[in-house]
């Protein structure tokens, strides 16, 4: 289920760029906490908290406790704005969630079992159709990953959403189709020419050539 990470965070008394650039100057990250029926609350973050919280990946299936002046908010990110050249994070939006909040998030894939598939044991090639899954469920419901067991998968099979057993209370935003995650192809052959044969061919076509240039020259005479 997902984690929840405990955040310090200062709240903002003043809004705008302005502000924000401020903020960045320090070595901060302006955000907005919004949702729940409540204000939006403008606070900034520790940039190096952000940005090694980005790197360790499931950022956006992580439940934050934002700690403003001592009050914890509930949230969960939806949208980090990165610089368009460097790719420092400029600003953050949280969710704030309650009881009853539902959202709607992606949760990467993880295969396992791979050694007990006869079709990648025949050579067949695991051929990913969807790395993340998005999925409907409460956030303290959230998955660390959508689980595809591979056992007994053979050469050709699709492995659907329909196989996937999802925990309870999560459920996949896509439900008109049972929709495709994973094939196990056949492996790619590629057949090489016999060089030694286009030698022969070349061989044998300069061989013809030159015996019917020999039979002009003799008619001739």
């Amino acid at each position: 289920m997902a984690d929840i990470t405990v955040m310090a965070a200062t709240a903002r008394d003043k809004v705008g760029k302005g502000s924000a650039r401020a903020s960045r100057r320090e070595g901060n990250v302006p955000a907005v906490i919004y949702g729940d029926g409540k204000p939006p609350l403008s606070i900034t973050i520790e940039r190096k908290q952000l940005v090694r919280d980005l790197e360790t990946g499931g950022f956006f299936t992580t439940i934050y406790d934002v700690q403003v002046d001592g009050t914890g908010n509930r949230v969960l990110p939806r949208d980090v704005q990165l610089h368009p050249v460097t790719d420092i994070p400029m600003h953050v939006d949280f969710l704030r969630i309650g009881a009853n909040t539902t959202v709607a998030v992606e949760v990467p894939v993880e295969f396992l079992n791979e050694d007990d598939c006869p079709g990648l044991r025949q050579g067949g090639v695991l051929n990913v159709v969807r790395y993340a899954v998005e999925v409907s469920c409460r956030p303290d419901l959230i998955p660390n990953s959508i689980v595809v067991d591979l056992a007994g998968a053979e050469m050709g099979d699709s492995l659907h959403i329909s196989a996937v057993e999802l925990p309870e209370g999560v459920t996949p935003t896509i439900t008109d189709r049972d929709f495709t995650i994973a094939t196990i192809a056949a492996p790619t052959v590629i057949v090489d020419e016999d060089p030694d044969a286009e030698e022969d061919a070349d061989d044998g076509g300069a061989s013809e050539s030159a015996d019917a240039d020999g039979g002009g020259e003799a008619e001739e005479d």
